[in-house]
């Protein structure tokens, strides 16, 4: 989103600190438009619940301004600002029915019976729950109690619905069910989604964008194909899928030296070896890089070409669709590459050495660890 006069949830400025002296989120700037679904994405401690909860009103922002559609609301309470949560441990009262959990919110508003019952079953039919209106939380599976958490955030048509590690509790197979469920609901419904995790499959399959979060700021915000594909530092080519790095030496630019980003620069490398890659985030020559690739853009392969070089072979593991190979490449242990298990593929044999390559677009020059 390019344009300020859209936003309609807006951080500006906002800094947050507990003891008045360690900052935890650190001049956040962040856009998010109506009815789109931004997920913040960190490791913990980066400082992504702590800005949910300022937004969600749990927390206060020591400094800056929280915006909703295009309001101050600093200084509104959590239950006047119109957002529904959803948290991972469901906070259901167990005490209630289903019907009841998702009454409350609209009782504690001042709705009537009858507006409360229509809204509930509407609710409860979204998330395919509405037979269930009358069950405990205990009668309930984790997912269906996820479900009804869903189901609770929506019922009173939220202006916003923040959602905090909610798929954390849920199995593998449940989860990955989940994230299309509620992908799916928000693409009907056309609600503005802020959504916090440190699962980046979560975060690619459900997002619009998605804002990788570390050390209480902003590295990177783009589309999920955006910064799996061009991440712009090596903290964020790190942490969104597997990725292979290769530290060493910027000793030329193609063309003049005077702007790095775009161009092929020729890296040297810790073994003496050279390699082409794009310039993203790298000095001149002299400058110390991390050469970024993905497993899946390597090829075995004995064609010639500027990143030709040879792999000893260490370890193979079978993942059905492809194999993960496991290679030492210019003195590093840890370089993977996928070969898909298809026919033309040349099978490999732990020990031997190999020829790979890969094309210096699809490598990285970034900033060095």
């Amino acid at each position: 989103m390019t344009d300020p006069g859209a936003a309609f949830v807006e951080f500006d400025r906002v800094q947050k600190s507990y003891d008045g002296e360690t900052l935890v989120v650190k001049d956040l700037n962040l856009q998010i438009a109506k009815g789109e679904f931004v997920t913040m994405l960190g490791p913990s401690g980066s400082g992504k619940t702590t800005c949910l909860m300022m937004l969600a009103g749990f927390e206060t922002a020591t400094h800056g301004e929280i915006k909703l559609g295009g309001v101050s609301i600093n200084d509104i309470p959590p239950h006047k600002r119109g957002i529904g949560m959803v948290f991972q441990s469901y906070a259901l009262f167990p005490h209630m029915t289903v019907g009841e959990n998702l009454s409350f919110p609209l009782e504690v508003r001042g709705m009537g019976k009858s507006e409360r019952e229509g809204k509930v079953k509407r609710a409860l039919d979204m998330v395919q729950m509405g037979e269930f209106a009358a069950r405990r939380p205990a009668q309930l599976s984790g997912g269906q109690q996820q479900r009804i958490a869903l189901a609770r955030a929506l019922v009173f048509e939220p202006q916003v619905v923040l959602m905090d590690e909610p798929l954390g509790a849920l199995d593998k197979q449940l989860r990955e069910h989940m994230q299309f469920e509620i992908k799916h609901l928000h693409e009907s419904l056309g609600i503005t989604v802020v959504y916090v995790t440190h699962d980046q499959s979560e975060a690619l399959t459900m997002s619009d964008r998605v804002a990788v979060f570390d050390d209480g700021r902003i590295q990177q915000l783009a589309a999920p194909a955006d910064l799996y594909e061009r991440p712009e530092n090596s903290f964020v080519a790190q942490f969104i899928g597997e990725n292979n790095k290769l530290p060493g030496t910027v000793v030329a630019l193609d063309g003049d030296n005077s702007k790095t980003e775009g161009k092929i620069a020729t890296v040297k490398l810790e073994d003496g070896a050279t390699c082409e890659a794009l310039a993203v985030k790298c000095g001149g020559p002299g400058s110390k890089t991390l050469v970024s690739i993905r497993p899946e853009r390597v090829s075995v392969s004995s064609e010639p070409g500027p990143n030709s070089t040879t792999a000893q072979v260490l370890e193979l593991i079978y993942l059905g669709d492809h194999i993960r190979c496991r290679l030492n490449v210019h003195g590093n242990d840890e370089f993977v590459v996928k070969v898909p298990n298809a026919a033309g593929h040349k099978h490999l044999v732990v020990g031997e050495t190999t020829q790979i390559t890969w094309d210096a677009e699809d490598a990285r020059a970034l900033d060095p660890q």
